[in-house]
């Protein structure tokens, strides 16, 4: 077995069911397993005694003031009814690094960090729907609900039957490591379910993919979208979406010089806010190894039947405004150096396990001079702004550098 697919195998046993993308945040596990980092939810790169974030970039430069037109599933209606909505607390998750370091990606230029995030700066969104976590985390990443051991059996089995595999034949974990999840065996893979719907495969031996495609760690972007088309179709069933959209995240570089990326698909969905929601909480992520073979599929499907409700959102110049204030959250020990070196932003959620809520956010992509490296590579440090309107927040103070 390879040291990546063991890497692999041991961080699915550490992540647990919270470590999807800030897992990013939306982030990449493939490249977590690659630095040997096995635990949180914004993924860390190791340099110089800190830990750098994989790329969960944005595609966004422009800073569009966004019209107030209610859309949702691309219809248009009248601004949502707000007089009931309870107040939001900030994410904790972001601020508490928990000895990762921080968020930051390497790269020569911003434009190199790339994602198919669905979301446009010129987006006439004014609201968007919050959501409680229903299988909140504690610190130690053990959830804090009672688990519902019928329901991740049944996502085990569901996922083992969805690969072709005898139900007989599976060898189950009847007792999971302090109520995270259950595991099945197999031939040649490992299933394993958590609480929150979200399931990890490996394979043993991995899956090569035919000749002629690359899918290895230091895939080029155009050998990526290859083999993404492959898996498309070779695992249709198993992705499970009526139109999938193939995501290739990162563009980000090692320490080393060597530029990486990561695959996900997410369903397009019916209309901005569905696909939004899509592409950060229902995803399937595929990995590979160093000879290019296929060694885990991660398959996320978060809980959403308790909505808390559709909160205005403010527009991406207005979430500049409040960044440049310094009104915003990071886990970068340093203050924002400047309006001119901001140089991109998204609107996502915070999917992390140990979030309360579920709630939109603009990720602003910062270059942190003081990090620049000598063989010229920048650090691009993440900066979040609630999109959520500040009179529906329990508070948005003046970031004071300090972690919680």
């Amino acid at each position: 077995m390879d040291r990546y697919r063991g890497m692999f195998d041991q961080a699915v046993k550490q992540l647990g069911p919270g470590q999807d993308k800030v897992d990013a945040l939306r982030g990449s596990l493939a490249r977590r397993c690659l630095d040997g980092q096995g635990k949180g939810d914004i993924p860390m790169r190791k340099h110089a005694g800190v830990l750098r974030g994989a790329v969960i970039a944005a595609a966004c430069l422009a800073l569009a003031v966004c019209a107030g037109v209610y859309l949702h599933g691309g219809q248009s209606g009248p601004r949502p009814d707000t007089a009931q909505l309870p107040r939001l607390p900030l994410s904790t998750e972001v601020t508490e690094p928990n000895g990762m370091g921080f968020e930051g990606y390497l790269a020569f230029d911003s434009s190199e960090l790339v994602n198919a995030n669905p979301w446009r700066s010129d987006a006439k969104l004014s609201a968007l729907p919050v959501y409680r976590n229903l299988v909140p985390l504690d610190g130690a990443g053990v959830p804090k609900v009672t688990p519902d051991p019928v329901r991740t059996r049944e996502t085990l089995l569901e996922t083992a039957a969805l690969l072709g595999l005898n139900p007989d034949s599976l060898e189950i974990d009847e007792n999971p490591e302090l109520g995270l999840g259950f595991t099945a065996r197999a031939e040649g893979a490992e299933i394993r379910a958590w609480e929150n719907r979200t399931v990890a495969i490996s394979f043993d031996p991995a899956i090569s993919l035919p000749e002629g495609y690359e899918f290895g760690h230091h895939a080029a972007y155009e050998e990526l979208a290859a083999a993404a088309e492959y898996l498309k179709a070779q695992y249709k069933d198993l992705i499970a979406m009526d139109d999938p959209q193939v995501n290739i995240s990162g563009g980000d570089y090692t320490f080393y010089g060597d530029q990486m990326y990561s695959l996900e698909f997410f369903d397009a969905g019916d209309g901005p806010v569905d696909s939004l929601l899509n592409y950060n909480f229902r995803r399937a992520a595929f990995y590979g190894n160093d000879e290019g073979k296929l060694f885990g599929i991660r398959l996320y499907s978060t809980d959403l039947s308790e909505k808390i409700g559709d909160y205005p959102i403010i527009t991406p110049k207005t979430a500049q405004k409040l960044l440049l204030e310094g009104r915003y959250i990071t886990n970068v020990p340093q203050e924002l150096p400047g309006k001119q070196y901001v140089k991109k932003v998204e609107l996502l959620y915070l999917t992390g396990g140990r979030e309360e809520y579920f709630m939109p956010y603009y990720r602003f992509l910062v270059e942190l001079p003081e990090e620049a490296q000598e063989n010229g590579l920048n650090t691009y440090g993440a900066y979040y702004v609630p999109a959520v309107e500040e009179a529906y927040l329990t508070g948005l103070p003046v970031w004071d550098g300090s972690f919680n």
